[in-house]
């Protein structure tokens, strides 16, 4: 596999790609592969003019080693990372408050891909992830979020300190998520809104909660204390969700 290259896997993965904006290089098909979505998505393949290969099953294990690609992988060009300008005009486009998903170094591929799909469930616009200590944008992460990375604008980030001053300076309320914070429904999550979610284990960093405008926590009332990562973004999202449909 060339480096320039990056491997989708999954029936519906591979369709979502095909569907959305990225460039696919060619579709690998294990030989005798069938049924299911495979004649649908093989037809899009063909309309869009993208090259299709049969390969026997241990290629195809190998080019997508640990996940389960149903016999269908894609050789992609890395994702097109987009601009904050790019996310505020969408939201602009669809005359919405901006809201955006800042995750803070979570570098588990199942959340972030988890992560992803909510995203573009609840409409968020964006999701902004630093460059370094961050999980890459790859295939588990691709097969995790079922395609929705294709349709959701991702942006890596330098200095996370530095792009918060510069989310807050275009009028965005920034909201972390933490253990120590008041419990998520008291809070105002209506207007533009960056949403932090922090790693596994750690949590949001100590500047990073810092620069916070608010910080919420979940309400824990069982044995465990606390949700994974992917989860509580999906509680998170959906309350700013249900606040902005109430106001």
């Amino acid at each position: 596999m060339m480096a320039n290259t990056d491997i989708i896997a999954g029936r519906n993965a591979v369709s979502e790609a095909l569907r959305g904006n990225r460039s696919i290089n060619k579709i690998v098909v294990q030989e005798g592969a069938r049924g299911g979505s495979l004649g649908e998505l093989l037809a899009l393949a063909k309309a869009k003019g993208v090259p299709v290969e049969t390969v026997k099953a241990e290629k195809l294990d190998k080019m997508a080693p640990g996940i389960r690609h149903q016999g269908v992988a894609a050789l992609a060009a890395p994702i097109a990372f987009q601009t904050l300008d790019d996310v505020f005009a969408k939201a602009a486009a669809k005359n919405e408050a901006p809201f955006l998903l800042l995750l803070d170094e979570l570098q588990d591929p199942q959340n972030v891909g988890a992560l992803i799909r909510t995203a573009d469930a609840a409409g968020v616009h964006g999701v902004l992830m630093p460059r370094r200590r961050s999980c890459p944008l790859n295939a588990v992460v691709a097969k995790i979020s079922a395609g929705a990375v294709e349709y959701v604008p991702v942006v890596q980030i330098g200095n996370i300190a530095q792009t918060m001053e510069e989310l807050k300076a275009r009028g965005c309320w920034i909201i972390g998520a933490d253990m120590d914070g008041v419990d998520f429904y008291a809070a105002n999550m209506t207007g533009p809104i960056v949403l932090v979610i922090g790693a596994e284990g750690k949590g949001i960093g100590r500047l990073v909660k810092q620069k916070c405008d608010d910080i919420v926590s979940i309400p824990m009332n069982g044995g465990v204390n606390s949700l994974n990562a992917s989860n509580a973004g999906a509680v998170l999202m959906y309350e700013v969700v249900r606040q902005r449909h109430l106001f």
